[in-house]
């Protein structure tokens, strides 16, 4: 295990660009998989990482193909992956996941396992399915490249969810949306130790150790002087750069303020946030430091969409977002949502209580389309006029009228949390 870490300062990508050559060093592949997250990930750091373990490689004649984890996001564009990644990749290097035609099954978890680790919750057998590049024997080593942070649906992102939801089949996305959605995202964010991950867990341990050659490259992020910046690197075959990341996390990412916010206003970065179906981050990680009837006020100049796929944006425009009950009893009676149990659970409307007002910024989307999703509407421009928040520094700020709000810029970078009653 190679990694560095530093919570009250900073890894610079020197000492990063130092363990990649020292890893490259101790290995003599001939080829390689890079498996990097989406640009919904830009600032995970994993772009320059994956760019320089590309560099290094081919270098010392290596052949490596680079795999995006897309997960059910849409394919970047070369315009997305020259900016997360440069434009030293060729076209040529990269792979398109598909989660419905290029994967195929690798196993199955027991229903009473699940049923177990749920509470009831589910109790069906799951099928588990990995993009088909994964199992081709001529690779000598697939690279996984993620970011450990506070995640709506695991707990903690990285490790196994980027193997069998960033590259896996349509099953194993639903049920671990289900898993986490019902779990409630209020009650499973910044856990470690929750139902999905035990999931993943299981599939790791039975599934995947030993039988495709993976190593885990991990990051922890956080913003220094407004950009992002690397606080931990970790490379390892096991669990343990993940729990080491864990903690890490902890420790920088999740914010306590000292009172609920009554105003929440969120800039989410519009080279990366398209769709509502990632940029629901800004209310996932700020709600449980949201009073019950505050407002979140998502800044989002770059939402054009509603899903990530043409089924998610059906859904979402038919549906909109509902109260978990209301939820419940619609997917009762639709079919659809009942064989794809991640939209259902995506649709889940989840803020702090029915009074949390929610906002969402955009000119790319219509006033009537962003209502008929059950939000609230504004311009950019109105927004920034009342918010000018382009150069503010996250935290507190009062405005010229006495109000006070508590900005966050890019909330896919952390959690915010009220630890009183």
């Amino acid at each position: 295990m190679l990694y560095k870490q530093n919570e009250t300062g900073v890894v610079t990508f020197e000492e990063v660009s130092a363990l990649i050559k020292q890893h490259i060093t101790e290995n003599n592949w001939k080829n390689v998989l890079i498996l990097p997250p989406d640009i919904s990930r830009f600032h995970s750091g994993a772009g320059p990482i994956t760019a320089l373990y590309y560099d290094e490689l081919t270098a010392r004649g290596c052949s490596v193909k680079v795999m995006p984890a897309l997960g059910t996001h849409i394919a970047m564009t070369k315009e997305e992956l020259h900016r997360m990644f440069g434009t030293g990749i060729p076209d040529e290097a990269y792979i398109v996941h598909d989660f419905r035609k290029s994967v195929v099954e690798i196993g199955t978890v027991p229903g009473d396992y699940v049923d177990r680790i749920s509470n009831g919750l589910f109790s069906d057998d799951v099928k588990v399915s990995i993009n088909a590049e994964l199992l081709k024997p001529e690779y000598d080593a697939i690279l996984s490249v993620g970011q450990v942070i506070p995640h709506e649906l695991a707990g903690m992102a990285s490790y196994t969810k980027n193997i069998v939801v960033g590259c896996g089949g349509g099953e194993m996305i639903n049920v671990s949306h289900f898993l986490g959605v019902f779990t409630g995202r209020e009650n499973i964010l910044g856990v470690a130790d929750n139902p999905v991950r035990k999931l993943f867990d299981y599939i790791q341990e039975n599934m995947l150790d030993g039988k495709i050659p993976l190593t885990f490259i991990q990051t922890v992020m956080a913003q220094v002087d407004g950009k992002d910046a690397y606080k931990g690197f970790f490379i390892g075959t096991d669990r343990k750069p993940f729990e080491m990341g864990v903690a890490l996390s902890h420790k920088v990412n999740i914010t306590h303020v000292e009172k609920p916010i009554k105003k929440c206003v969120v800039w989410m970065d519009p080279a990366s946030y398209h769709s509502t179906w990632v940029t629901n981050k800004a209310i996932y990680r700020t709600q449980k430091a949201v009073a019950e009837d505050g407002e979140i006020i998502v800044i989002a100049p770059g939402m054009c969409m509603f899903g990530e796929n043409d089924l998610a944006d059906k859904a979402i425009r038919k549906y909109g977002y509902r109260p978990r009950a209301e939820m419940l009893e619609i997917r009762k009676q639709d079919p659809f949502l009942q064989e794809n149990l991640s939209l259902a659970g995506h649709l889940i409307r989840s803020v702090p209580s029915p009074n949390t007002k929610i906002t969402y910024c955009t000119n790319k989307l219509t006033k009537e389309e962003i209502e008929h999703a059950n939000f609230c509407y504004m311009t950019v421009e109105e927004a920034l006029a009342l918010y000018p928040c382009e150069d503010w520094d996250i935290g507190w700020h009062t405005l010229e009228n006495g109000e006070e709000v508590y900005f966050v810029r890019n909330a896919a970078l952390g959690l915010w949390m009220y630890d009183g009653e």
